[in-house]
C-alpha cells in the first residue's frame, strides 16, 4: 500500500479508535435507546450521499453532451460505489439507496422520522440549511456534522471528499455495536430486522470492497502531491472529530432520555 495512506492510517488511528470506543454504544441498552441513536446517526448516512454524488459529479461527465474526464479507473472507481450505495437491495431484493433503507429501518422500529423529512422538504424547498436546520429542529451536533461535510463539498477539492469519504466514513461502527444489535433483535426481531439488515449490507458492502475501491480513489487523486497529501490529513482529523462530536451528542441525548424515563 502506498507511503502516504500507511502514514495517514498512522495518524488518524487514536480518533478512529476513540470512534470504535466510544461510550454511545455502552448506553444503548434497548430499541428506545437506539431510536435517539438512529435520529443522530442519519442525518450521516444523509450527507454521506451528498458526499458520494459530488464526487461523482467532479470525477466524471456527468452534463451533455458527454466528453470524456480525468481517468478511466478512477471514474470507474467512483461509478462502483455509487452503484452500490445509490440502488442497493433490500431483504426483498428491491432496489433501494442505503439512506432509503436506512429510514426504512427507522420507521420499522418506531423512531422520529418526522425530522429528517422535514429537513429534506425545507432543502428542496429554499436550498437554504439554516432554515432547514431550524425547521428540522435538528441537534446541534448534526447541524454541525452536515455543515462540515458540505463545507468539503463546497471546497470543489475532490482529493478532500475523497479523504473524508474514504477515512471518515468507512468501516467506523464496531463489533461492540454489532453485538447490541443481535441482543436487541433477539427479543424484537420484528422491529429491527431493517436496521440488521442494513448493518450487515453495511460490513458486506461499505466495510469491505468499497473501502478498497475509495482508498485507491483517494491515493490516486492525492498521486504524489505532498500538499495535498496534508490537506488530506487535516480534513480528515476534522471529520473524525466531527463524528465523535455527534456520538457525544447521541451520548447525551440517550442519558437525558434515561433520566426523564427513570423520573416517572
Amino acid at each position: 500500500m502506498d507511503v502516504p495512506i500507511q502514514n495517514l492510517r498512522k495518524t488518524i488511528e487514536p480518533l478512529r479508535q476513540e470512534i470504535m470506543n466510544h461510550k454511545v454504544y455502552s448506553v444503548i441498552k434497548d430499541i428506545d435507546d437506539l431510536k435517539v441513536f438512529m435520529q443522530y446517526h442519519v442525518y450521516a448516512v444523509w450527507d454521506f450521499m451528498s458526499l458520494l454524488k459530488s464526487l461523482q459529479n467532479n470525477l466524471t461527465c456527468t452534463t451533455i453532451p458527454w466528453y470524456p474526464k480525468g481517468s478511466a479507473e478512477t471514474r470507474h472507481l467512483i461509478n462502483e460505489i455509487v452503484l452500490g450505495e445509490e440502488c442497493d437491495v433490500d431483504v426483498h431484493g428491491n432496489r433501494k439507496s442505503h439512506f432509503e433503507l436506512y429510514l426504512e429501518a427507522m420507521e420499522q422500529c418506531g423512531a422520529n422520522v418526522n425530522e429528517i423529512h422535514q429537513f429534506i422538504k425545507t432543502m428542496k424547498e429554499t436550498g437554504n440549511f439554516k432554515t432547514a436546520f431550524e425547521k428540522a429542529s435538528t441537534p446541534v451536533a448534526a447541524q454541525d456534522f452536515v455543515n462540515f461535510t458540505f463545507d468539503i463539498i463546497g471546497s470543489n477539492k475532490d482529493y478532500l471528499q475523497a479523504a473524508i469519504f474514504t477515512f471518515g466514513r468507512e468501516d467506523l461502527i464496531p463489533g461492540m455495536f454489532h453485538s447490541i444489535i443481535q441482543d436487541i433483535y433477539k427479543n424484537l426481531p420484528n422491529s429491527i430486522s431493517v436496521f440488521k439488515y442494513y448493518l450487515e449490507r453495511h460490513i458486506e458492502v461499505d466495510g469491505d470492497h468499497h473501502s478498497h475501491l475509495a482508498l485507491q480513489m483517494t491515493s490516486n487523486l492525492c498521486g504524489e502531491n505532498t500538499q495535498y497529501w496534508q490537506e488530506a490529513e487535516v480534513a480528515t482529523i476534522t471529520s473524525l472529530k466531527k463524528r465523535i462530536a455527534l456520538w457525544d451528542g447521541a451520548y447525551a441525548s440517550i442519558l437525558k432520555r434515561k433520566t426523564v424515563y427513570s423520573s416517572q
